[in-house]
């Protein structure tokens, strides 16, 4: 082995150094922004100095590029595991959905981020999701639009639009999330409390097993299993939502 080449503890530590970069990044760019966020304050929350940075990427440009990346796969890698071939397509499809639900409330930083970069596509600025899109969310949507085509042909969901389907069943985890503030305010209580989101996401699966299948009886029977085999994950709520709550 020659003396330029990295050694295994290297290359793992360089790994666990970038990792811990990234992580710092994602959280200050869904926070503040790539226009806000401060290198200075990613490379205090990494535990690295500022040229450490630089000696990882290019720039802050290239920094969020990779943090967004990096989530983004993450959050698909996710979705991807929740659909698996052991299950028939309708229950895949339920998992999807639940998994959906669970990661607006627990990866908020990903949801900043990726709210961000949607008002940048819709004012037509250069914008880092465009190139995600086609390498990372493109395949996991054209999986799950398999995985309703598969269902209606062997008749286990019913015969509609697949573009349909996955505005019903994700549209409404969205804007249960995005309408809670001024849901929160017209009804005197707070959607994001845990107890509430744990109401609503039962009742959101249970919904899309007696909306979607053609027996209904099994839609009830796959919701009912799925979410008993996936309990919902802890996070740090929604601390915007609290604070103008209090």
């Amino acid at each position: 082995m020659s003396a330029t080449t990295p050694t295994r503890t290297q290359a793992e530590r360089a790994d666990h150094t970038r990792t811990r970069i990234l992580d710092a990044a994602i959280s200050e760019f869904s926070e503040n922004g790539l226009a806000g966020a401060r290198t200075e304050q990613i490379a205090e929350a990494a535990g690295v100095n500022k040229a450490l940075l630089y000696y990882y990427f290019q720039g802050k440009d290239a920094i969020y590029e990779a943090a967004l990346e990096a989530v983004a796969q993450r959050v698909v890698a996710s979705s991807l595991a929740a659909m698996t071939s052991d299950r028939s397509a309708g229950e895949q499809v339920v998992h999807f959905a639940l998994n959906h639900f669970d990661r607006i409330h627990s990866q908020q930083a990903f949801q900043g981020m990726m709210q961000q970069e949607m008002m940048r596509v819709h004012r037509g600025e250069e914008n880092a999701l465009t190139p995600i899109i086609e390498t990372v969310f493109r395949p996991m949507m054209m999986r799950l639009r398999d995985l309703l085509a598969e269902g209606k042909r062997t008749g286990e969901l019913i015969e509609t639009d697949e573009w349909q389907i996955m505005y019903a069943a994700l549209g409404a985890n969205v804007f249960y999330f995005l309408s809670a503030p001024v849901v929160g305010i017209m009804l005197h209580y707070n959607p994001l409390e845990r107890g509430a989101m744990e109401f609503r996401r039962k009742a959101a699966i249970e919904f899309l097993g007696l909306a979607i299948f053609t027996d209904r009886k099994h839609g009830a029977e796959i919701a009912a299993r799925v979410l008993a085999s996936t309990p919902m994950p802890q996070s740090s709520e929604f601390k915007i939502f609290e604070r103008k709550a209090k």
